[in-house]
């Protein structure tokens, strides 16, 4: 039998995988992972649909919820006849396959799934299968396997705008960029904001500033907002960003030192894109950026830093995460020193 897999190093084509459960008809085994849970669910609904077209019941569905799975109990509800159905349907949930305590067990049940039973592993948006196991590498021999990852620019943006008519609002380009930038690009994360935005937004058209206004920024994106007014020379600006983070006792010095640490490696990599004239698709792959608009506003931002400066900026990160850890200070004047630092554009000193 062919193998039935989707290659997880690449972005899952969502309305091709839709497609081929329609024509092919659902499958013995699958497993469905990454973090676009949205998605994930959406397709596990319309394949329990295809399974128990009649809906839930006793007989024909079961569910299992790890995390550790019993191969007397899966045993058990693979073996459950379906009752006024073609099928049987058998969910498990968050079964933590990496550390199974008797994998082999598992899989020998996973191995002899009935005809008529549908098998579907359906894993949290942290997991990642394990690729060394033999119970991964088995189970990616025997199932189709769906990482559901986040989509390209392109059908996130017309998602959003369908949601956003749903809600009887109109978004353009610009403004639908703005809200995946500053509130991440997992559709089950936009959601929330989407309905934010449109209950706000008073015109039809929803705008820049509706979206500033209301929707959430997430730390990454509120970074990259002050480096970007650093680049600027926009320094009063930066530091009231910085000043508006600190106030929030939940962002802790060390993960914003962290994601501080990561953008302005970024910028290194996209300052490096601009003086060999690699090109976005490159600061895309070099820094596992998603959207090129993103890409393209990173590069932006970087003509305003010089090489010695970035790597400068790099190393002053790394000195500061072991100030914070070693020397018992505030760690949130040594965050604001870094900063401060760094805007101040010091270049980089060879030993």
């Amino acid at each position: 039998m062919a193998r039935k897999t989707e290659k997880t190093e690449n972005r899952l084509n969502y309305g091709a995988a839709v497609r081929r459960l329609q024509e092919e008809g659902p499958r013995k085994l699958y497993l469905l992972w990454g973090p676009e849970d949205y998605l994930r669910e959406d397709y596990l609904a319309k394949l329990k649909k295809l399974c128990l077209p009649e809906g839930e019941d006793s007989f024909s569905y079961k569910r299992l919820d790890g995390p550790d799975l019993e191969p007397r109990l899966l045993r058990q509800a693979v073996d459950a006849m379906p009752f006024l159905t073609d099928r049987s349907f058998v969910e498990i949930r968050n079964a933590e396959l990496n550390k199974l305590s008797d994998p082999e067990g598992c899989l020998r049940v996973l191995e002899d799934i009935p005809d008529c039973c549908t098998v579907v592993l359906v894993q949290s948006a942290g997991f990642e299968p394990d690729g060394r196991l033999k119970l991964i590498k088995r189970l990616r021999e025997l199932s189709v396997e769906l990482r559901f990852s986040q989509q390209a620019q392109g059908m996130l943006i017309d998602w959003i705008s369908r949601r956003f008519a749903a809600e009887g609002k109109r978004i353009d380009l610009e403004a639908a960029q703005r809200l995946i930038f500053i509130s991440g690009d997992l559709m089950s994360g936009l959601i929330p904001e989407i309905q934010k935005v449109a209950a706000y937004a008073r015109e039809e058209k929803v705008s820049l500033a509706d979206v500033e206004a209301v929707a959430n920024h997430i730390p990454e994106a509120v970074i990259f907002d002050m480096t970007d007014q650093i680049s600027q020379k926009r320094y009063n600006t930066a530091i009231a960003i910085l000043a508006e983070l600190l106030a929030d006792r939940s962002n802790e010095p060390i993960p914003m030192l962290a994601m501080l640490g990561v953008q302005m490696r970024k910028l290194y990599a996209a300052r490096l894109a601009l003086e060999e004239k690699l090109g976005s698709s490159y600061v895309m792959e070099a820094c596992g950026i998603k959207h090129e608009f993103i890409a393209k506003k990173l590069m932006q931002s970087a003509r305003g830093f010089s090489m010695d400066q970035l790597q400068r900026a790099v190393e002053l990160c790394a000195e500061t995460d072991y100030r914070i850890k070693s020397s018992g200070l505030d760690d949130r004047e040594l965050l604001k020193e870094a900063i401060v630092r760094i805007a101040a554009g010091e270049g980089h000193v060879s030993s």
